[in-house]
């Protein structure tokens, strides 16, 4: 028990260490998983390590570093994202790209086979997403895409 001040002295004297061996750690973590949490953790840190080199003490420093972490996190990560988003291409594709794409029996469609060609002109092995059977020439729609199957549904036009 008598070591215990001289524990909370050592502490008090290297913590600088521990908030740069975190905002590194959190730097490392951000460059693997490039969605700003890390960033604003590793902002965070450097807030502590601030108040460290202020010379607050450690509970001070946890505290504040933290309420600035959570700050960054709210109001900084958001625009951030929006920022980063902003280029990207809307138009959807693969998968996506086929799911509500229109077309035509060219088999009779069950839940067992059939055939579609759709509006984008591929045509592509189907099923029937219902237990009624989808006569030849009658209108589809894609619901989902299992594997190299597409499931389609009937369409009212």
């Amino acid at each position: 028990m008598d070591n215990f001040p001289v524990f909370i002295e050592l502490v008090e004297n290297w913590a600088w260490i521990g908030w740069l061996v975190l905002i590194a750690l959190f730097l490392v973590i951000e460059m693997l998983t490039l969605d700003f949490t890390f960033l604003m953790l590793s902002f965070g840190s450097t807030v502590g390590l601030v108040t460290d080199l202020v010379g607050l003490p450690v509970w001070a420093q946890v505290i504040i570093a933290a309420v600035a972490a959570a700050a960054f996190i709210l109001f900084l990560r958001p625009p951030l994202l929006r920022r980063l988003r902003r280029g990207e291409d809307p138009t959807k594709s693969n998968v996506d790209a086929l799911l509500d794409l229109r077309g035509i029996a060219l088999q009779d469609v069950t839940q067992i086979s059939g055939q579609v060609k759709l509006s984008n002109g591929d045509t592509w092995t189907a099923r029937s997403g219902s237990v009624v059977a989808i006569p030849q020439g009658s209108p589809v729609a894609i619901t989902a895409i299992n594997g190299a199957t597409a499931i389609v549904r009937p369409v009212n036009d």
